[in-house]
């Protein structure tokens, strides 16, 4: 990177002036216009900078509060100032003596802020106010220097007036002299009358601080009881439901009996409505002539083998810091989330990468998928798998750490489950993670996701992208779908929480069958129940099989369609709604409870928790060695957000020299290829994606990874 020499000629050092200090720096702007001098003023621990010293009193062109800025030295004159967040300033003073007078007040200044910041005790409305207060105060402090000033130059205006006045000039003269005279007297008065007027609003404002501050503990804290007292209603109301539920399904438990209906081999004959509040369809009761279904795949069960290693069921409990998400996300709207730098205290102690082997959670559904013998019950198996890997996100709030380019993740459940899975950041911008898995029990799975995302104030979007693919080894049938939008609500005030809404089209490539997924976003004015999934399987001719219904956080269900008809109520653009008489719904996934500590440990599942458990022999690339997480998980924050920026600086100082190679060779502008995964053309969706190239596992038995790069 060639970077131009400081100009021969600079204006004078700058002096310390109180708690402020101003000067020129030089600043690196981009490769192509390189350090450009820009004029720097740090006072009250902010450091702010201008293009120019006359841009100082309307346009500031960035802002860094040094009380959690990190100071580094490069070398003679070269120093770097980042706040963890998304500004980092590559600044370069004339000299290794001036560079050291700004090293010295920006550590001083970081100092005095930090303490201040100490002595707050975190109570953001009482910074808030005494911060006002004491801008209040510098304000009019300007302001009587100003009124000195208009002072003095006022006197000597009216000396020089009266010397004029004392000619004794006469007729038009004389007059505006007078005139003039008049006005600068007025003019006078009035500053300080304006003076007077802002001395006694800031008395005014001192005097009131401490009823203020009662006031918004006063509101803060009402707004907690309410929140409380919302959360406890919402419980109540849940658990009434259920209540609700399980009494009406007892009374028809006891109807049954009456009737001699108890036994096992009877419910087969059962049919009622599966699905009575369905917004696409509607289920009535098939008739009981009907010859009994034949379930054989959805009553297999799959052996569980013993695991060998016993894996960790606790992580250390998440730290009770404070930090407004609004603070920092109120800079960013509409901008991608992957492109937000963001310190750890919003993240969960594990990678997008595994995030994605959590899709795992709920593999035996691909197990039994495998023995089915009819591809439309083979179905609605995958199409229930695609929906239980929601069930994780319910209450995860906390945001995935981006994994750095050409890091990996191995989930080796082989003894366990039967299953190996390899993920890998195959692309930074975007930002795209390629995924294998291979199981012993007839199935593969592999995907390559992409996301995207954007804040939009209120909440925040975020958009998966790519496609899922599942290929059973005995059938040969190829599935592929997509996954839904999700959104985090309540960004600015309230609790968190997070929806899923779309619609999912489960396709089988080979037979032509086809299963589709709606998932309800949230709607207060809605009876139905929340997070809500409906859908229905049907053959390549468009004859419906099944319908499926249930929630994406807690369980999904099937019925045999034995009839359907169009009729029905009207749907809501005046087409009639399809009938569908079906046999007894059958549960096909449950969601697994969480562990008695989810609440202090990030709400992870039983699985999540192991998922970054040290494992011997994974490769140096793996997740679990990355550090700045590491660190997270041990409630080490500040060492993690120190090290999560020295890794993406890493990570840029790797891109740039690839850059540099790129153009030296005349190459593309990023000629990175992944190392496990290779670039092609999907046969199946015609999408450019990574799939594994193998290697991975045989280099792990020959513990051989001499070919991974330093990435941590």
């Amino acid at each position: 990177m060639t970077r131009p020499p400081p100009p021969t000629t600079l204006t004078p050092t700058p002096t310390p002036a109180g708690d402020t200090y101003k000067g020129w720096v030089f600043k690196w702007t981009n490769y192509i216009k390189g350090y450009q001098r820009r004029w720097f003023v740090l006072s009250n621990g902010l450091l702010s900078y201008y293009r120019t010293q006359a841009e100082m009193g309307h346009t500031c062109r960035g802002t860094i509060n040094l009380a959690t800025a990190n100071i580094t030295v490069d070398d003679a004159c070269n120093f770097v100032i980042s706040n963890g967040g998304a500004q980092t300033y590559h600044l370069k003073a004339s000299c290794e003596v001036e560079r050291q007078r700004w090293i010295t007040a920006l550590e001083l200044a970081k100092a005095k802020a930090a303490r201040m910041q100490a002595e707050s005790g975190g109570g953001s409305h009482n910074s808030e106010v005494q911060s006002a207060l004491r801008t209040l105060g510098s304000k009019v402090e300007d302001l009587s220097t100003c009124n000195d000033l208009i002072s003095k130059h006022g006197s000597a205006l009216q000396r020089s007036l009266s010397e004029l006045d004392s000619l004794r000039l006469t007729g038009e003269a004389g007059e505006k002299i007078r005139q003039v005279t008049e006005r600068a007297t007025l003019f006078r008065i009035t500053s300080n009358a304006m003076i007077n007027a802002c001395r006694d609003f800031l008395a005014l404002a001192q005097g009131h601080s401490k009823r203020w501050q009662k006031a918004l503990q006063a509101e803060r804290e009402q707004r907690v009881r309410l929140e409380e007292t919302l959360e406890q209603l919402a419980k109540q109301h849940n658990h009434l439901e259920r209540a609700f539920r399980g009494a009406a399904q007892s009374n028809a438990s006891a109807d049954s009996k009456r009737k001699g209906e108890a036994s096992d081999e009877d419910d087969d004959n059962e049919f009622f409505d599966a699905m009575e509040e369905a917004p696409e369809f509607i289920t009535v009761p098939a008739d009981p002539q009907f010859h009994k279904s034949v379930f054989s795949c959805f009553i297999t069960e799959v052996g569980k083998q013993e695991g060998t290693k016993k894996r960790r069921t606790r992580i250390p409990d998440k730290p009770n810091y404070s930090l407004n998400l609004w603070s920092i996300m109120k800079n960013c709207i509409g901008k991608e989330l992957s492109k937000i730098p963001m310190p750890v205290n919003f993240n969960e102690p594990i990678s997008m990468l595994q995030r994605l082997s959590e899709d795992l959670e709920y593999h035996e559904l691909l197990d039994k998928a495998a023995k089915c013998q009819s591809s439309l019950e083979q179905m609605c198996y995958v199409a229930a798998f695609s929906v239980s890997s929601y069930s994780t996100t319910v209450y995860r709030t906390g945001k995935p750490f981006n994994p750095l380019l050409g890091e990996t993740y191995e989930l080796d459940r082989r003894r366990e489950s039967g299953y190996r899975s390899l993920c890998e950041q195959v692309s930074h911008h975007p930002p795209a993670a390629a995924h294998h898995v291979i199981s012993d029990r007839g199935w593969t799975l592999r995907q390559e996701i992409t996301v995207a995302s954007k804040f939009r104030g209120k909440y925040l979007s975020i958009m998966p992208l790519g496609t899922i693919h599942a290929i059973f080894e005995k059938s040969n049938n190829h599935y592929t779908w997509k996954k839904v939008t999700t959104t985090v609500h309540n960004i600015i005030v309230g609790k968190l929480w997070i929806d899923q809404s779309g619609e999912i089209d489960v396709v089988n490539h080979t037979t032509g069958d086809r299963c589709h997924l709606k998932f309800a976003p949230y709607s207060y004015f809605s009876r139905d129940v929340a997070r809500k999934v409906t859908g229905v399987v049907m053959d390549k001719d468009g004859k419906a099989h099944y319908v499926l219904s249930g929630t994406w956080d807690e369980k999904m269900e099937f019925s045999r369609v034995m009839q359907s008809s169009r009729g029905g109520e009207n749907g809501t653009e005046g087409k009639q709604k399809t009938v569908y008489q079906t046999l007894k719904a059958r549960e096909v996934w449950r969601r697994n409870p969480l562990p008695e500590s989810a609440e202090t440990t990030y709400y992870f599942t039983a699985l999540a928790l192991t998922l970054n458990e040290f494992e011997e022999g994974v490769a140096p690339t793996d997740s679990r060695r990355r550090p700045d997480q590491r660190l997270m998980e041990e409630g080490r924050w500040d060492e993690a957000n120190a090290e999560k920026q020295r890794l993406e600086e890493k990570q840029r100082i790797a891109r740039r020299e690839r850059e540099r190679e790129a153009a030296n060779q005349h190459a593309p502008h990023d000629s990175y290829q992944a190392l496990w995964f290779e670039g092609c053309k999907d046969e199946i969706t015609g999408e450019q994606v990574h799939i594994y190239k193998g290697g991975y596992w045989e280099a792990k038995e020959r513990g051989s990874w001499e070919c991974c790069p330093d990435i941590f």
